[in-house]
């Protein structure tokens, strides 16, 4: 590829990641071209542990700003959201009315800090990272948190739709695409029957048509299905 045909924006990470398919979800609905750089979170390489304190991904990098080094990387995906928004304002993630603007970046939060640590923590991780490492899945912990922890998680989203289209004002937010991401990490690995929750259900099915949620998702899906043909019921 010709330097000059190299999109401006790297996403530093992997497609199995959420929260790097969320910012991969803004830039396609956006129609912003980007690159993914597969980056070993568990082993990092130096020069990611320079752009990343935390050690996570993903991390941004706009070429435009500088092509190697710190300058010019963003760390975390909420801040990256932000970031593209700002430089691509239309079609627009955020919405303009102030109130609306509030509740979909609450919800994106919601999404990061209650909806990832069960679902990941509590049902992708025990399955996905035992089998990765040769190791039987541990099934009967996820089942334990998809029966006691998610439920209260899809109670208080069901109710967040209100029966809604969107979570946030009458258009596609950063709200949506932060809360599919995430719950489509379940899917990864266990079936995700949703039919107490029909708001949620009718919201998740529209959800996964979008190129900008299917075109990541498939990439992760690749990756998984290798190592774990089928997926669990965790009913």
């Amino acid at each position: 590829m010709n330097d000059n045909d190299r999109p401006d924006l790297v996403i530093y990470g992997s497609p199995v990641s959420p929260f790097v398919r969320k910012v991969a979800g803004v830039a396609i609905e956006k129609d912003v071209p980007f690159e993914i750089e597969e980056v070993n979170v568990f082993n990092p390489p130096q020069w990611f542990r320079d752009i990343s304190p935390m050690k996570r991904i993903p991390v941004l990098r706009d070429r435009s700003v500088a092509e190697e080094g710190p300058e010019g990387t963003i760390a975390d995906s909420s801040a990256i959201c932000a970031m593209i928004e700002a430089k691509h304002p239309e079609p627009a993630l955020y919405p303009a009315n102030p109130h609306a603007r509030g509740r979909a970046i609450w919800i994106e939060e919601y999404a990061d800090t209650a909806l990832a640590p069960a679902g990941g923590l509590g049902i992708f991780r025990p399955i996905f990272f035992a089998v990765s490492k040769g190791e039987e899945p541990d099934v009967e912990r996820a089942r334990a948190t998809w029966a006691e922890q998610m439920p209260p998680v899809f109670d208080y989203l069901e109710s967040a739709l209100g029966g809604r289209d969107f979570f946030a004002g009458d258009a596609l937010s950063i709200a949506d695409i932060s809360v599919t991401t995430i719950l489509m990490q379940i899917a990864l690995v266990a079936h995700v029957p949703l039919d107490i929750w029909p708001a949620l259900a009718a919201h998740y099915e529209a959800m996964q048509k979008r190129p900008s949620i299917a075109g990541p998702y498939a990439q992760a899906d690749r990756a998984i299905r290798k190592a774990l043909p089928e997926r669990f019921d965790l009913t």
